[in-house]
């Protein structure tokens, strides 16, 4: 009986140790270690796997995307048309010293963009970018033209922008501005042939500024057919001689001083007695003889042919010039007497005959000397002080000389001595000359 109980015993033994073995992960386990199991004195195996890292943290949630941009609201449908084009400048334009630029920013472009003014359309009645004032803001740029800028501005009446480095060609879509009135791109880059986009397209100009380019060759005769109020192309390489059409022209203020026109100034110039106040000739090279036709510029307050080389003598006419006010041919080559009927002239401020080849004046002439209205330094007048040598002034008359037409030299095309019209000529107050300030550079 015994014996069986041990059998018993040792088969339930081998049965266990079997299961065991099946049962567990680690095999040939120790003896040591499967009576512990036996034995219920020891824990869970540890894994195998106990040197691996623990596994990472989940992925933070994804950053939310950047705010949209606010939304642009513009007075109207023509002020977007306008932001668009300007900021496509702002895009050229890589220096600006007075930081111009930076309140081009946002959709106010009526109140917060500088250098530019809105105003109502006439036809549409819906506010549009009217003007354009970029004077004096130095703006520059490899690639700063007008074009694609001016000529998308359908409104716009006014484009000032003196003073800037502006270059390229003026834009022939120049023709489609229904209002545009004054153009001013004086003192820039240009260069090159006279823009006759300007001349062909932009026909309801009144105002045009053209000074201080590098503009040179012809200027179109259809300039002067232009219905202008004012023409400034001073200071740039015009070369030509003054077109005959010259007088057709219905500027009032008209500048071609310092270029390198030649030839004689045209008697078609009295063909704008109607107009013409104030005309800058100086320092180019005009020849021969004046016309008497100046004589009939009743209206013209300012006459200057300064630094050229004209000759002969004054005509007469010039005793018409009423309002006459600043009267300038110094350092030509005139002669002769200084007529007596020029200084009568009641409003005369300044008569500037130095530099010449003049051998009389009269007691009127003598009286504006006196009262530093008249300069006649260096010409040929026996009596008078700072006057040319004797072997000078005998050099210059060993030469023949004579104007085509002499006999109009001394037609007076007017009524001269009427102390009425004197008196009201002489109290009429004009305006400042104008003409002058456009001989530098930088704005009106």
């Amino acid at each position: 009986m015994a014996t069986i109980i041990i059998s018993i015993i040792f088969i339930l033994q081998l049965f266990l140790q079997n299961c065991l073995v099946l049962a567990s992960p680690i095999l040939g386990q120790s003896r040591q270690a499967l009576e512990i199991i036996i034995g219920g004195g020891g824990g869970v195996p540890p894994p195998d796997n106990q040197d691996c890292p623990p596994p990472p943290p989940p992925p933070e949630p994804p950053c939310p995307p950047p705010p949209s941009p606010p939304l642009l609201l513009f007075e109207s449908k023509r002020v977007e048309i306008a932001y668009h084009v300007i900021q496509k400048l702002k895009s050229k334009i890589t220096y600006d010293p007075l930081h111009i630029t930076k309140t081009w920013i946002g959709s106010d472009v009526c109140n917060k963009y500088k250098g530019f003014r809105c105003a109502t359309v006439p036809d549409l009645k819906v506010k549009a970018l009217a003007a354009v004032d970029f004077n004096q803001y130095q703006f520059d740029g490899p690639d700063l033209t007008i074009d694609g800028f001016l000529d998308e501005l359908p409104d716009i009446t006014i484009f000032h922008a003196n003073t800037n480095n502006f270059k390229g060609t003026i834009p022939k879509k120049i023709a489609n501005l229904r209002y545009l009135y004054e153009l001013d791109l004086s003192n820039n880059k240009y260069n090159g042939e006279f823009p006759k986009n300007i001349v062909f397209g932009a026909k309801k100009l009144y105002f045009l500024d053209l000074r201080f380019n590098s503009f040179s060759g012809l200027v179109p005769p259809e300039v002067f057919l232009l219905n202008l109020d004012v023409l400034f192309i001073n200071n740039n390489n015009l070369i030509q001689k003054l077109p005959d059409n010259l007088g057709s022209t219905p500027v009032l203020y008209l500048t071609l001083a310092n270029n390198k026109f030649t030839g004689p100034i045209p008697r078609s110039i009295g063909q704008a007695c109607k107009s013409l106040r104030e005309v800058l000739f100086l320092n180019n090279q005009l020849t021969g003889c004046l016309p008497y036709e100046i004589g009939l510029l009743s209206k013209a307050t300012v006459f200057d042919a300064s630094k050229n080389q004209l000759t002969g003598k004054i005509p007469h006419s010039f005793g018409c010039l009423a309002k006459m006010e600043i009267l300038n041919l110094a350092q030509n080559q005139f002669y002769g007497a200084v007529p007596e009927l020029v200084c009568k002239l009641c409003n005369l401020k300044n008569l500037t005959l130095s530099y010449n080849y003049f051998t009389e004046v009269g007691p009127e002439c003598k009286k504006l000397i006196q009262k530093k209205v008249l300069d006649v330094r260096m010409n040929c007048i026996p009596g008078l002080p700072m006057q040319r040598s004797a072997e000078e002034c005998a050099a210059f008359f060993c030469k023949p000389r004579s104007c085509p037409d002499e006999k109009s030299m001394g037609f007076v095309p007017c009524s001269i001595g009427s102390s009425e019209q004197n008196q009201q000529n002489a109290s009429e107050t004009a305006p400042a000359p104008r003409t002058y300030s456009v001989l530098k550079p930088h704005s009106l």
